[in-house]
């Protein structure tokens, strides 16, 4: 049985489909770019002030099942410049300290010419 994720604590899909779906254990978030919850507006300019937004979204994705950091299981990393890779490690090394699998890929564009955007999926506790 699907069960969607929906939160006011994340930034509200900006386009046909949801926040993420839990299923059988797991739950699968969308991509998370730096918008913010309230404004719906890009948050910060610089590669680490964007990735800081992209981990607050994520935090309350997690928060929303129940979960946190500690429970992703594989990450996927967009970044628009992979110039920006040490700097974007250093803001999500200190949020994902469980050191989930990861891809992380340089990408043509990102929605609303944002600096990286990254997806999760996650184990949801029993």
């Amino acid at each position: 049985m699907l069960k969607y994720v929906d939160t006011k604590n994340a930034p509200a899909a900006i386009g046909p489909y949801s926040q993420g779906i839990a299923v059988n254990g797991l739950v699968f978030f969308s991509g998370q770019i730096p918008l913010s919850p309230v404004t719906g507006e890009v948050v910060g300019t610089t590669i680490k002030e964007q990735a800081e937004q992209v981990m607050k979204n994520i935090g309350a994705l997690l928060e929303s099942q129940g979960i946190g950091f500690e429970d992703a299981v594989k990450t996927t990393c967009f970044l628009a410049d992979m110039g920006d890779f040490a700097p974007f490690n250093e803001v999500y090394g200190a949020y994902f300290t469980g050191k989930p699998a990861r891809s992380c890929v340089a990408v043509k564009d990102l929605p609303k010419g944002v600096l990286c955007e990254v997806e999760v999926i996650a184990a949801i506790k029993n």
